[in-house]
């Protein structure tokens, strides 16, 4: 054993360690969570360990490659589906809300956080007196994962072994390694996928690293994207994303084809400063073109079927939303509070856009008027004749007078009287 693997083993030793029995991890195949089952065998010493991994629409390939791994460490691990749930309940609440954290359309964020709901009630189920989960110490999962742990059965113990005993990427690896552990990182910090959004090799991309174009999903670079526009229309009833060129699909369906209808045409690229729950920055890389493409025609069409007094109440409230579903707070009352209000708003929101995708741009290029719609042209138009301007005379003079009195309480001070 080299002196690398003495030094993390020594630091292990040195941290108190929780007397557990059963322990359920929340399994995703990745680095921290299969390095987890070896860690609660040899390090906490667990009788029994239950893995559960939730389907929140990562895709078929990473919920096989993290059952592999599982039997590779001889465990048979519980997969339960949230697909449903995730897209027609949170998914949907997201699109209500425009979810937008500083540039980014929450997405781990709140699976983390179902995730940690669905791992938290099986467990109690189970038996088990304690759930591991793989957080890092400098992430924001911790506390999401946290939050919900102890919201849903909070008398387990929570372990959280990468931050607990202090690991780097790196000597995670080195132990897996020296206990034949099978895993490995196509990219350093690995990558969160759900349809809704993917978040690559987050808290590990320094200032002007470069991306490599091999790590896209569906985004294809604008200066290799198709050299032809490409048309697409989006419907939304009530808010909700309903059909695409004309085709009624639900988001299960519809998000997955506009994932690589936009990512074709450039659209998907998040490159931003982000600020984490401790409050340090760092800099964070998002692949999410249909959460791009239909927020910006959800917007738009909010922009027609909400009063000016809606649209701009709502836009403190979505980002209050967001900052809450971030910060691991899914299951607050106020949230629930938000979601009454924002669900309410949507009840006038319908409409169909038509977006042109072009290496990386997104323009409309058409609109249909709904029966919702506030928009008037032929009242509100300089061209049309539905509207008696004079009748605006006395209400520009009366909305004047605060004006006209500042004015002469200005003068006032001037003079010094």
């Amino acid at each position: 054993m080299d002196q690398k693997i003495d030094d993390i083993l020594k630091k292990i030793a040195e941290t108190p360690i929780p007397k557990v029995k059963k322990c359920a991890i929340a399994f995703s195949g990745g680095l921290d969570s299969t390095l987890g089952i070896e860690l609660l065998r040899r390090v906490y010493n667990v009788d029994e360990i239950v893995a559960i991994n939730v389907d929140v629409g990562q895709g078929e390939e990473e919920i096989k490659m993290g059952r592999d791994r599982a039997i590779k460490l001889k465990l048979d691990p519980i997969v339960l589906d949230a697909r449903e749930e995730f897209t027609e309940t949170w998914l949907k609440k997201a699109i209500w809300a425009n979810s937008d954290y500083n540039g980014y359309p929450v997405s781990t964020s709140m699976t983390r956080q179902l995730i940690a709901r669905i791992v938290a009630k099986k467990a109690r189920e189970l038996g088990c007196d304690s759930i591991l989960e793989g957080s890092t110490g400098r992430g924001n999962d911790q506390y999401r994962m946290h939050n919900v742990f102890k919201y849903f059965a909070p008398e387990l113990e929570i372990l959280v072994p990468v931050r607990d005993f202090d690991l780097t990427r790196q000597q995670e690896l080195e132990l897996c390694k020296e206990w034949g552990v099978p895993v490995d990182e196509f990219i350093v910090g690995g990558d969160d996928k759900t349809m809704w959004c993917r978040s690559i090799a987050s808290g590990a991309v320094d200032l002007n690293q470069e991306i490599a174009d091999s790590i896209w999903m569906w985004h294809i670079p604008p200066e290799k994207a198709r050299d032809k526009a490409e048309i697409v229309e989006l419907e939304f009833e009530a808010g909700v994303l309903t059909a695409v060129d004309g085709k009624k699909m639900q988001l299960a369906e519809s998000i997955p084809l506009l994932n690589k209808m936009a990512g074709r045409n450039g659209i998907g690229l998040i490159d931003v400063f982000e600020d984490g729950i401790m409050d340090l920055k760092s800099r964070e890389i998002y692949e999410a073109p249909a959460a791009q493409l239909v927020l910006k025609a959800k917007i738009d069409i909010e922009g027609a079927c909400l009063s000016k007094e809606e649209r701009q109440f709502k836009k403190m409230i979505d980002a209050k939303w967001a900052y809450m579903v971030y910060h691991g707070e899914w299951f607050h009352p106020l949230k629930a509070d938000l979601d009454a209000f924002i669900e309410q708003s949507q009840k006038a929101v319908y409409g169909k856009v038509k977006m042109k995708l072009y290496k990386g741009s997104m323009t409309i290029v058409g609109r249909d008027r709904p029966h919702s719609s506030l928009f008037y042209p032929e009242i509100r138009s300089i061209k049309a004749e539905g509207f008696d301007q004079r009748w605006c005379a006395n209400a520009a003079k009366v909305r004047g007078l605060p004006f006209e009195i500042l004015a002469k309480r200005n003068q006032k001070l001037k003079d010094g009287k």
